[in-house]
């Protein structure tokens, strides 16, 4: 253990800990639970630090070598060689100061030992320089939101509407019966059913992708208050500009920084489109859980892989395992959505102060998505099949055919004409002949192929 003083008195840190004081103090100060900050918000971090590490050479603030020895350290940090130095709590302040304190102290310690004693750096004065965490932390935030959504969660959505338009595709021949209110309607093929869901997704992307635009405003260059004290005029414009260049995404200073650091609402904005992607996929997923049940006492229309026991009593049985996971994950996503709500309506004034329960919150939307999505569709969407028997079978019997009539026979007559085949166990041509009309005729104009 080494021993270090500051304002607050002396403190011991493990001597092969990169690591300051304020990370120590931390880690004492918020014994609580196991969350950690996600990584995501610590690379976050880094990319602006070596952006304004960037920015502050330019403008003759860091010597050369200070520069290169932060940048170095910098890619190493993402490439993930340090992971261990970033310990802290999820639980800490609402402002997210301690994180950016820690990833100060860790680049500054990592970077002195790269330079000579005259040209060492210390975490506040040189990797903090023209910066606060008030402008780091809600800039991160929405870095990382970013990231995630177009690393994770984009790719995963473009293999779910791929099988989906395969499936589309496959069954667009296999005519079924429709149904409205879980009862019979008219028929619609097994494909046109995929093609709600295939409308779905690629609507819930493009929301989300519409939502994105509002998270690539930072709040870097607003400093403490959003005054922009201790920073050049041009600070965050050319941080920003840094930024975009090293992820090749554009990201913009926002003109307003008092919004950007009081307000969490566009990240909200953002996860509220994720949510609207979870409500689909609970849709989706008690769908294939419906049209699949049985085998032989439910809908049991398509079928799906068979991945594991389904009981532990009851051998040979199957469930569809995916879907309820899917539809759990989403529940969680929705009870994230309600926690970014509430942490975005917290805070007074001039800062917000629950930005670590938020991005945790989202972060966690975007995997569990991702990862589920990949699951349902890789194991359950992909192989599902018709069964054309049941299927045939569902379409003959069904009452709902004779919407074809209504044209010819009146909406009354044929409300009379259901009425009797199911009062009487019959099927709708043989109820149509105790109406007198003809079968012959009831072929030509009740053709299942020309309803879809």
């Amino acid at each position: 253990m080494k021993e270090y003083k500051d304002s607050f008195g002396t403190i011991k840190i493990e001597e092969d800990k990169n690591w300051g004081v304020n990370t120590q103090r931390s880690l004492e100060n918020f014994k609580i639970n196991t969350e950690k900050m996600p990584l995501d918000v610590v690379y976050a971090i880094s990319i602006i630090k070596k952006a304004c590490a960037l920015v502050n050479f330019k403008n003759q603030k860091l010597t050369l070598s200070q520069k290169e020895a932060i940048i170095k350290t910098i890619d190493e940090i993402l490439a993930k060689k340090y992971n261990m130095e970033f310990p802290l709590s999820l639980w800490q302040t609402g402002s997210g100061t301690q994180t950016n304190m820690n990833v100060n102290e860790v680049i500054a310690n990592l970077s002195n030992k790269l330079l000579s004693e005259n040209d060492h750096l210390h975490p506040n004065d040189h990797i903090n320089m023209s910066q606060s965490s008030n402008d780091v932390f809600p800039s991160a935030i929405h870095i990382a939101a970013f990231l995630a959504v177009k690393n994770k969660l984009f790719p995963v959505l473009d293999y779910a509407i791929k099988i989906l338009d395969n499936k589309i595709d496959e069954n667009k021949d296999v005519i079924k019966i429709g149904r409205t209110h879980l009862q019979d309607a008219v028929p619609i093929t097994l494909g046109q059913e995929f093609l709600g869901y295939l409308g779905m997704l690629k609507n819930d992307k493009l929301m989300i992708e519409k939502s994105l635009f509002f998270i690539k405003n930072l709040a870097i260059g607003g400093t403490a208050v959003g005054t922009g004290l201790n920073a050049s005029k041009n600070f965050g414009k050319d941080v920003a500009e840094e930024i975009s260049n090293i992820l090749g995404e554009e990201f913009f200073s926002s003109e307003n920084k008092f919004y950007e650091m009081t307000s969490r609402g566009e990240i909200a904005f953002l996860h509220s489109s994720l949510k609207v992607l979870a409500l689909d996929l609970i849709k989706i997923s008690n769908d294939i859980r419906w049209l699949s049940s049985g085998p032989r006492s439910g809908i049991g229309e398509i079928t799906i892989p068979s991945l594991e026991a389904g009981s532990s009593i009851m051998p040979g049985k199957i469930n569809p395992t995916q879907c309820e996971a899917m539809i759990m994950l989403c529940y969680q996503v929705l009870s994230n959505d309600n926690s970014i709500g509430l942490g975005a309506m917290s805070g007074n004034f001039e800062l917000n102060v629950c930005m670590p329960l938020i991005i945790n919150s989202f972060l966690q939307s975007v995997y569990l998505l991702s990862d589920g999505i990949k699951s349902l569709f890789s194991k359950t969407i992909l192989g599902i099949k018709p069964n054309k028997k049941k299927i045939k079978e569902n379409l003959d019997k069904s009452l709902m055919l004779a919407t074809r009539l209504s044209p010819i026979l009146g909406y009354d007559r044929v409300a009379e004409i259901v009425k009797y085949a199911y009062e009487n166990d019959l099927n709708l041509k043989e109820a149509c002949e105790k109406f007198e009309f003809k079968s012959e005729d009831f072929d030509k104009i009740v053709k299942v192929e020309e309803m879809v």
